[in-house]
């Protein structure tokens, strides 16, 4: 794991939420001064948990701001107090799973977990503002970690379906799940159902998405203009691609963890994430040579 695990950010934010909810403020205007009285002094006081779930969500901020085997600890004192805390199922999976079958045994608690936390209405009510309500994130996290156990098993459609519903709760996509659906629709050839999803997103000018609508075109017209002008668009964003796509660099065995706008190491995470669509598209690593080296 990671030396800081951003996860635990969500403390304070946490924190903010129950003090506010703790008075009776008459505007908005009254809260933002309170918040602003509260940073000037420099300390956020922790509110205490009301429920013990509340409780058991706080011991996993502890865990996810903790090293070693005192994560796991934390972990299972969490469930302790809530079964329905699914960050510890999380957590679980990511720590403790010898095997993609243990992990999405793990992952599937968790996402009946959060289900169980929110309730019926939460999915009906707050659909398409998911990630926005703090209280989502353990259960999105849940699903997300599921969503990828099942790709390494093999459950492609299984995978399609939980980050289809996912975008569905949360179409502003924070987790970017979306470029982990294009990539399996690449892989499963289902083009209408990628087209619809470049479309949703279509202001995204990251490289994998460009290279991705480029190959999505190549496949449904071959190399006409509109393909031809898709890949143009996607080597000007990053020129790097093609030395990874077209086996020139090797992909390194580590990703890269930060990834910039037009940068190698964003050739590389769209390279990883693309490489076997592109290898499986007759024709298309030639057609992407020649646009590149043209």
């Amino acid at each position: 794991m990671p030396a800081y695990d951003r996860r635990a950010m969500e403390k304070t934010m946490a924190d903010i939420t129950r003090l506010l909810n703790e008075h009776d403020f008459e505007s908005i205007d009254e809260a933002n001064a309170f918040l602003q009285e509260m940073l000037a002094s420099g300390t956020m006081p922790s509110a205490p948990a009301q429920t013990p779930l509340e409780e058991a969500q706080g011991v996993m901020y502890e865990a996810w701001d903790a090293h070693g085997a005192n994560r796991v600890k934390l972990a299972r004192k969490a469930l302790k107090i809530s079964p329905d805390c699914a960050d510890a199922y999380v957590l679980l999976a990511e720590e403790t799973a010898r095997s993609a079958e243990e992990a999405r045994v793990l992952y599937e608690l968790g996402v009946k977990a959060g289900q169980r936390a929110l309730g019926p209405e939460t999915f009906q009510e707050d659909a398409g503002n998911f990630w926005g309500i703090l209280e989502t994130r353990p259960y999105m996290r849940a699903r997300a970690g599921l969503a990828a156990t099942l790709w390494r098993l093999g459950r492609v459609r299984e995978t399609v379906e939980h980050l289809s519903d996912m975008l569905r709760l949360n179409p502003g996509d924070n987790q970017g799940l979306r470029y982990f659906l294009s990539t399996c629709l690449l892989e499963m050839g289902d083009d209408g159902a990628l087209e619809k999803l470049l479309n949703q997103y279509k202001e995204d000018s990251s490289a994998s998405w460009l290279y991705t609508r480029a190959l999505m075109l190549f496949r449904k017209e071959g190399a006409r203009a509109k393909s031809s002008r898709a890949l143009q668009k996607a080597l000007r964003a990053n020129p790097y691609a093609p030395l990874y796509l077209l086996g020139r660099k090797r992909l390194p065995k580590q990703m890269p963890q930060y990834v910039g706008l037009g940068d190698e190491n964003e050739a590389i995470d769209c390279a990883a994430g693309m490489m076997k669509a592109w290898k499986a598209t007759p024709g298309a690593l030639d057609w992407l040579a020649s646009g590149w080296e043209g």
